[in-house]
């Protein structure tokens, strides 16, 4: 059992991502034989993931996941934390584990042993010229994650329960998701919700809006996502909906900055300019900026500024984790938001 002192214990699909620049004319392809979509996560079958590897020239593995992605972004900033997944008893699974380790990210979870032929989920990235990513994502061992899975001690203690919206996607995923959370609440910690993607938004949107009213306490989106949450035709329309739900939203608008609404304010936090090579984890990056900062009792507009320039960094290369420390690329960032309050 992991010692519980913790800042924050995320629960997500257990990912290999893999990471390949393709031009427009592939992945049209792969739009039309295989139903992927264009900026968006479409879940897989084993054989569409090997027939599309087998097709990709250049690649580079990474261990990842939209969660394990935002815990790689706490621990760049020096924060504790530590990850709920499920991998195989494979080779990829075993050197998921063994670069957590190395990152000094909790991870107890043991490997599934199922039936033979198993493997530890990957995610296909296929990252177009314009910098924007599209997901083809074979869940493989991670969609095997249980109640049981979940180290109770753990949760109770650490500061903020992150929750993956994907693991909406699968039932028994779905319901361990439903089980650290009233874990949590009981406990009287803090319940973060990442909407993931506006296609699991659209087919679980009735789960996502009673978990959003009785559960979460933090919701992060994007403007499509959110907008599909509640059925709203403006940006203004679904932050006043969301605002009555939770304590705190915080919104992504790609180049236009990011949204931040909390009771009675709303505060706009502007994007930084940047050469964009590829979005992968620019949401994921930007949940970590804004997590850490609650971490450290910074104020919102402060929390806003740290998650945009995590953001703004992850996009300048390849993959959805931190390339160098952010606290030492970030510390200018972290004293200016500090000084402003």
């Amino acid at each position: 059992m992991l010692k519980p002192d913790y800042d924050i214990v995320a629960i997500g699909n257990a990912m290999v991502d893999v990471l390949a620049h393709v031009n427009e004319d592939f992945l049209r392809r792969r739009v039309e034989e295989q139903g992927l979509i264009k900026g968006g996560m479409t879940l897989v079958e084993s054989d569409v993931a090997v027939q599309t590897l087998a097709r990709l020239k250049e690649h580079v593995m990474k261990p990842g996941g939209s969660a394990c992605n935002v815990m790689f972004g706490i621990r760049s900033f020096g924060g504790r934390c530590a990850f709920i997944g499920k991998v195989a008893d494979d080779h990829i699974g075993r050197q998921f584990r063994e670069f957590l380790a190395e990152q000094d990210i909790g991870f107890n979870v043991p490997s599934y042993t199922g039936p033979i032929g198993a493997v530890t989920g990957r995610s296909l990235i296929m990252i177009t010229p314009d910098g924007v990513r599209s997901m083809a994502t074979f869940l493989g061992a991670s969609k095997t994650l249980r109640p049981e899975d979940v180290d109770e001690e753990l949760v109770s203690a650490s500061r903020f329960l992150y929750l993956e919206g994907y693991l909406f996607d699968q039932a028994l995923a779905q319901k361990t998701f439903h089980y650290a959370a009233d874990i949590a609440k009981t406990a009287g910690r803090k319940i973060v919700l990442n909407l993931s993607d506006p296609q699991c938004v659209e087919r679980h949107k009735s789960d996502f809006l009673d978990f959003v009213r009785h559960q979460a306490h933090i919701v992060f989106a994007t403007e499509k996502e959110i907008k599909a949450l509640y059925g709203a035709r403006t940006l203004i329309e679904a932050l006043n909906a969301v605002r009555e739900m939770c304590e705190i939203a915080a919104i992504t608008r790609s180049e236009k900055g990011s949204v931040i609404v909390s009771g009675e304010q709303t505060i706009e936090i502007e994007a930084r300019k940047v050469e964009v090579v590829d979005t992968t984890g620019a949401g994921d990056q930007y949940a970590a900026g804004f997590l850490h900062g609650l971490t450290r009792n910074v104020s919102l507009p402060a929390c806003g500024r740290l998650a945009t320039a995590a953001a703004s960094q992850v996009i300048t290369h390849d993959g959805g984790q931190p390339q160098s420390s952010y606290s030492s690329l970030i510390i200018k960032e972290l004293v200016r938001t500090l000084g402003k309050g």
